[in-house]
Formats: C-alpha cells, structure tokens, sequence
C-alpha cells in the first residue's frame, strides 16, 4: 500500500488529497506491487541505485491515472522514469500498467511532488521534468495553491542538468500566461527555440486523460518547453 507520510505544512499544497473510489485490482497492485516499483516516502532519488543504470531521468509530476507515463516509458526503453502522484487509485493503476506490460524503467513516489524535488533529489539529476494539466486552481483566492510559483521555478532549474528541459502543459490559458510569466523571469530557463507557446504537440509526450477533457470541452492546448542555461 501506498506508505503514509505526514504532509509537510512549511509550503501551500497544490492539491488536496483525495482517496477516492479504488477498485479491488488497484488496491492488489498497492499491495503486490508497490516494493517492484515503489519508492519509500524518505528514501533520496538516486537514478543508479533505483534503476541499476546511468539512463537519462525525466520526472513527471502529477501522472494522474499513469497511462500516458506508461506509454511514454514503453516507447523510450533507454531513459528512466519516475513518477509522483499522490492519488492512490492513479498509483494501483499505473503499476498494473507496468505490470502488464512488462516496463521496468519506471519508479514511483506517492509523496507531496514539491517535497520530493526539493529534498530528496539531487542538483542536476535529472534530464526532463514534466508537469502536465496541474490543477489550475481558477479562482483566484486559490492562485497561491498553483504549483508553478518563482521558488518552484527556480527549485526545478536546480536540480535539471544544463541543457535539461521543464515541459509544462495546459489547457487553462490563464494559467499558461501565468506559468510564462513565471518561467521567462526566472534566469535559469530560456524557451526552447524561442517559443513559449505552440499549439498542441505530442511529439514529446503521449495525450493524458485531462487533455482529452479539456478538449472536449474546446479548450487550446499550451505546451510550454523551457532548456535549463
């Protein structure tokens, strides 16, 4: 089972911890299959000892159901991948994608993400961080829950390589000009090919759940790509 970890309150929370509906096949997968692919609440990345290997790491934030880290893992076998979620369900059914499907280069936390990068990954571990369609929190008592802040910003330019790439998507166009605002103010990160915003491309990512929804329900779909300088 996802290990329990007491909330860190020094920081606001992007999210507000929801167990939601399990069904009996994810919660086996908690059980079964959290000491294949699950990383303890306290334990410091390390991409070496997690994966037995010196692959690139790409971290994606907030994996929702797992799916599109799923697909994305199976398709580049050479890189690894580690997940923060800290939905249960969204955990149980990304390890019986894994399962199934035979992928080993992925690892997972179910743990606050901004804990996570903040004290348990070294500077310039990783090669990619992915933060796809985080809750947008619209109104705007809420915008201090946003995730994307100049600390996170900054934090997450930190522990990149040179060279390395912070991917943030959205369907929220609010929230992408804010997202924008934030990442061309911070020094550490200039946009890749001098662009900010492009219309929707899944080059290098797979579509999530949320993207889907959000097209439905015809919102543009912002990707933003900055480099690590």
């Amino acid at each position: 089972m996802c290990p329990e970890k007491n909330i860190d309150r020094r920081h606001v929370l992007s999210f507000v911890r929801r167990r939601g509906r399990i069904t009996p096949s994810q919660k086996k997968a908690l059980v079964d299959l959290w000491p294949v692919y699950g990383i303890e609440p306290d334990e410091p990345f390390n991409g070496e000892k997690l994966f037995g290997n010196l692959a690139p790491v790409t971290l994606e934030i907030g994996f929702g159901n797992g799916s599109s880290l799923a697909a994305a893992a199976q398709k580049n076998p050479q890189r690894n991948y580690v997940g923060i979620e800290v939905h249960e369900p969204g955990v149980g059914h990304l390890m019986s994608l894994l399962d199934k499907g035979g992928i080993e280069n992925v690892r997972i936390f179910c743990r606050d993400a901004v804990e996570v990068v903040r004290d348990l990954t070294q500077d310039a571990a990783l090669d990619r961080v992915n933060l796809f369609f985080p809750d947008p929190w619209p109104k705007k008592r809420h915008h201090k829950r946003r995730i994307v802040s100049p600390d996170f910003a900054k934090l997450v330019s930190v522990k990149l390589r040179p060279g390395g790439c912070f991917h943030v998507a959205t369907d929220w166009d609010e929230y992408a000009c804010h997202i924008t605002d934030i990442l061309e103010a911070c020094k550490n990160f200039e946009p890749i090919d001098g662009k900010t915003f492009h219309q929707l491309k899944l080059a290098d990512r797979s579509m999530t759940r949320f993207e889907k929804r959000g097209l439905l329900l015809g919102h543009p779909v912002w990707d933003m790509m900055y480099t690590r300088v």
